[in-house]
């Protein structure tokens, strides 16, 4: 991965992190590891545990942040929060899975150009 993908990304997840607290979400956690892979955020919304993938994307070429999003994506989110939740030491009420697409389009001529972020909560 480029350092300038990589970066939009830390970027994107910050910023989704800035608008779940806004929101009114408990972050639990960020860049949660476990054997099989990375959730970008986990977030706690009344008694329901969140997990949240966070999309970002500085052009539309390939399509929106929300789009990248795909049926083997979702497929490997479920397991992460199968193998979270079983390292749990208490039962979760209930869970979601949410998605925050960002969309920070890059700048020609160093103009600061503010960030659209759509929030798909129970996404799939």
């Amino acid at each position: 991965m480029s350092n300038r993908r990589r970066l939009l990304g830390q970027r994107g997840e910050q910023l989704a992190k800035h608008y779940l607290l806004q929101k009114g979400y408990q972050i639990i956690g960020q860049n949660v590891r476990t054997r099989q892979g990375e959730i970008d955020l986990i977030a706690q919304d009344g008694k329901t545990l969140v997990f949240v993938e966070v999309r970002t994307r500085s052009s539309l070429a390939c399509g929106t942040a929300a789009e990248s999003v795909t049926w083997r994506k979702k497929q490997k989110l479920r397991e992460l929060a199968v193998a979270y939740l079983q390292a749990l030491p208490r039962q979760v009420p209930a869970f979601r899975f949410d998605v925050v697409a960002i969309f920070q389009p890059g700048s020609t001529r160093g103009e600061h150009i503010e960030p659209t972020i759509e929030h798909f909560v129970g996404a799939f």
